[in-house]
């Protein structure tokens, strides 16, 4: 038969035609496994820049397994192997993105450098690889059914009938492949659990891949929970959860099996003999109970990436953890603690500041310290609950997260000041920042009724207030700057000297803006203005004069930190504190 026009001469894959619906496209792949694609759609048939290779992380029996830890450990394994990965969250959830939802339902928003505001499962990913993310790796529900509506309504459907198989899950799989398209792995975690109605069609548009790709080049991990009751390891849930898979037409091919103790052979065996999965390729994801930075290093050791590399037909590389590894020792002989404060207003989701307990940790385990964080209310602080030299008692920094709407901002203030007379070190982000020029005005500048436009609208004296105020007029007002913005460094400023650099590029997620009006009185007085960013004429950093570390940015450094790259000024903060407190490092070597 003769190769089709629509695909360039030197990209089959083999000799062995198979037709379906008068088509065919071969898929070249990296390894010896050969597989076709088989199109069932027009609109899928168009070749696609996409990865060859497919890997879906399901997860069953409840939420909150660790998905998205697990996911991104399998990223860690892949990138040691000198693959290129891509990774995916896929939220079955209605809302177009994580922007609107609050903090105390679903944690941080985690902000790419494109300005998308994703899942908190985005940040394992930029914590635990380098995969390169954009709004593009975070794909829910109401994105697909929005651009899906948008088609219909503009006729692109010509007259069809519209219906989930299979324009929702055409609309899924070219999410998909649109998202993998620069690398040579995918890894797609699709959220929630396998039986809930929000996921079945994302979890058919998986299973269509997987039929198109081959086998040899797709396969699933599914995370599921082995409990111990009466001393006794369970496996009837994780029996049931593969039993639910199967009715969707997903056959896992890895067994992830969260336990609060490693799984024995015989607990493997049972679990391969009831769920058609090889006994070598039942994982133990026991509950780890030194830190998260050390499950890709538990997974090497069942050998998951041998698992996933020989089943995808991929060249068996050496693998280089070496960052890792170094990094676990660091944890291990880590002399020291040192507690460091976060008053902020919501404190009582663990997952609503994730970014910035990480990017603490980084910077501790850098510099071989355990960082203890004590979460503080504002709000306790606000009404005045609280002594502030008894709840700081112990403390070696403190620092104020971003936020939005007036709740505990009085509060926030009270402890910027605090801070600032008792020479503590101080680190503020986005709000932390703002809260620390309110403070300062109101205090050394003596503007009592210094606030934000934010917490009052008609503000008398706002030193803090939106872009139009300012006497801009081509950003709307309401919009947030999102997204990465270059900020250009004071060279003799704490932030140079941090980032070794005078210039850097951070992520923004904020409203308000430092009111330019106020600049030269606040400078005068002693607050350095010691980052900006130049083409817009606005305050990115400021610092206090003759304060041993004293800083606020408007940016979230938190999320470019990594655990073997701690971002710098996380670390010079935590060197700060601890200094502050005396410590000396303690080298058990």
């Amino acid at each position: 038969m003769a190769e089709p026009d629509n695909v360039p001469v030197g990209q089959w894959a083999s000799t062995d035609e198979r037709e379906i619906s008068g088509s065919v496209v071969p898929r070249k792949t990296a390894g010896a496994a050969r597989s076709w694609h088989f199109p069932t759609d027009r609109n899928i048939m168009r070749r696609e820049v996409m990865a060859e290779k497919f890997i879906f992380v399901t997860g069953g029996v409840c939420s909150s397994l660790g998905k998205g830890i697990a996911a991104a450990s399998l990223g860690t394994l892949l990138e040691a192997h000198g693959y290129k990965v891509s990774m995916i969250k896929i939220d079955p959830y209605i809302n177009v993105d994580a922007g609107t939802m609050s903090p105390f339902q679903h944690g941080e928003v985690f902000v790419t450098d494109d300005g998308a505001e994703t899942d908190l499962d985005l940040g394992n990913y930029s914590r635990f690889t380098n995969a390169k993310l954009s709004g593009g790796n975070s794909i829910t529900t109401g994105q697909i059914y929005q651009e899906v509506i948008r088609k219909e309504r503009k006729g692109e459907y010509l007259g069809k009938c519209v219906q989930v198989i299979p324009h929702i899950t055409d609309e899924i799989c070219q999410r998909i492949y649109q998202a993998s398209a620069e690398a040579e792995i995918a890894i797609v975690e699709v959220g929630g659990t396998v039986g809930d109605i929000e996921s079945i069609p994302f979890l058919e548009g998986c299973r269509q891949i997987i039929l198109r790709k081959g086998h040899a080049n797709a396969m699933t991990v599914h995370l599921t929970l082995v409990p111990e009751v009466g001393g006794e390891l369970k496996t009837k849930l994780t029996q049931h959860a593969v039993k639910e898979s199967l009715a969707i037409g997903l056959q896992p091919d890895i067994l992830l099996c969260r336990s609060p103790e490693p799984l024995d052979s015989s607990t493997k065996r049972k679990i391969a003999h009831f769920t058609n999965v090889c006994e070598n390729a039942v994982i133990s994801a026991h509950n780890e109970p030194s830190h998260i930075y050390r499950i890709p290093l538990n997974y090497r050791a069942e050998r998951l990436d041998r698992l996933v590399v020989e089943h995808l037909g991929l060249e068996v590389t050496p693998l280089d953890l070496s960052a890792w590894e170094e990094l676990d020792r660091n944890y291990r002989q880590a002399g020291l603690s040192l507690d460091i404060g976060m008053v902020g207003k919501y404190i009582d989701l663990p997952d609503t500041y994730k970014s910035i307990d990480e990017a603490l940790i980084h910077a501790g385990l850098s510099e071989k310290l355990r960082i203890n964080i004590r979460k503080i209310d504002a709000e306790q602080l606000e009404k005045g609950e609280v002594d502030p030299d008894e709840l700081f008692l112990g403390i070696s920094g403190l620092l104020v997260p971003g936020g939005f709407g007036n709740r505990g901002v009085e509060g926030m203030i009270h402890a910027v000041h605090y801070a600032r007379r008792n020479g503590l070190p101080f680190f503020g982000i986005c709000l932390g920042m703002q809260v620390m020029v309110i403070e300062f005005a109101r205090h050394v500048l003596g503007i009592a009724e210094a606030n934000s436009t934010e917490f009052v609208e008609n503000c008398r004296e706002p030193v803090i207030s939106l872009l139009e105020e300012q006497g801009r007029i081509d950003i709307l007002g309401g919009s947030m700057r999102l997204g990465l913005s270059t900020m250009e460094l004071e060279p003799t400023g704490k932030f140079a000297r941090a980032y070794g650099a005078t210039e850097a590029k951070e992520v923004h997620r904020h409203r308000y803006e430092v009111n330019n009006a106020y600049l030269e009185r606040l400078e005068s007085a002693g607050l350095t203005i010691s980052a900006r960013y130049s083409s817009q004429n606005l305050v990115e950093g400021c610092e206090w004069q003759g304060h041993p570390f004293g800083l606020g940015t408007q940016a979230h450094p938190e999320f470019h930190s990594q655990p073997v790259g701690a971002h710098p000024l996380f670390r010079a903060f935590i060197q700060a504190g601890a200094e502050y407190a005396g410590v000396r490092q303690i080298s058990v070597r």
